[in-house]
């Protein structure tokens, strides 16, 4: 797969619900490549449709009409090739499991070699930085590294995409600037594709290579925003000009798609 190759192109993707009163357009006419190595971040008001896209990328939803690939091939066909890590907005540990054996339960369930399943989990606790806590139940664990384990689970599969949706929301400001960086720094290392879903106009600019701006009702994207940032990237670079404006446009484009109702 080139550089120029889309892991995730939509061309003109729509979904809608059916309701007793009237449809429900999730999705309208989207159209968005995603490439290889990108880190874009889907940023808009609930009701957007941002958390519906990635669903869609998973096979976790189905498209009304219009066109999907991920890896070139349909959503259903990626999820039964593992194509991709998929992170919660919560842990969703099991708390009786350790760590390690939480990790390990999809890769039991999909049927991996013992000695596959234990060289997957050490390879993803470390790029986690969760070395050590393996044998930990998750109420040992603070929220923060409870997060990075649902993480580490997501990354066993070793998949090139890895789509995480609002992971570190319910999470105080500076465990979630910490994640932040230790994100960036597995980006860095992995060079994986990430899709990544927020509310916040500084983890969007801060993280992401693209950002996606959308609109509710009906849901749909109406700015794409080309990160010129670095790809390292210190906390302070919040402060640049450069950050400042694209923060600044991220915001315009909200203000502009927010209907404001209550």
């Amino acid at each position: 797969m080139t550089q120029a190759t889309s892991v995730v192109s939509a061309k003109d993707l729509c979904l809608t619900y059916d309701a007793s009163d009237a449809p429900v357009h999730a999705l309208t006419n989207v159209n968005l490549d995603v490439r290889k190595g990108d880190f874009v971040s889907f940023i808009g008001p609930s009701g957007c449709g941002k958390t519906t896209f990635l669903r869609v990328i998973a096979d976790l939803e189905k498209k009304t009409s219009g066109e999907i690939t991920v890896n070139g091939m349909t959503p259903e066909e990626a999820r039964k090739a593992r194509a991709y890590g998929y992170v919660f907005q919560a842990p969703a540990l099991y708390p009786w499991r350790t760590i390690e054996k939480n990790i390990a339960l999809p890769l039991e369930i999909m049927g991996y070699a013992s000695a596959d399943q234990k060289k997957r989990i050490a390879d993803a606790l470390d790029l986690v930085n969760l070395t050590g806590f393996e044998k930990k139940f998750p109420w040992q664990l603070s929220g923060g590294m409870q997060q990075r384990a649902s993480i580490a689970r997501a990354l066993a599969f070793d998949a090139d995409l890895l789509l995480m949706d609002e992971p570190f929301g319910a999470l105080d400001e500076i465990v979630r600037d910490h994640l932040n960086e230790e994100l960036l720094k597995l980006w860095a290392r992995t060079n994986k594709t990430i899709c990544f879903v927020t509310h916040s106009i500084p983890e969007a600019v801060y993280l992401s290579t693209k950002i996606v701006v959308m609109s509710p009702r009906p849901g749909r994207v109406t700015d794409v925003i080309d990160s010129p940032l670095p790809r390292e990237r210190p906390l302070d670079i919040r402060e640049a000009p450069e950050f400042l404006e694209i923060a600044h446009r991220v915001r315009e484009g909200l203000r502009a798609g927010h209907s404001y109702e209550h």
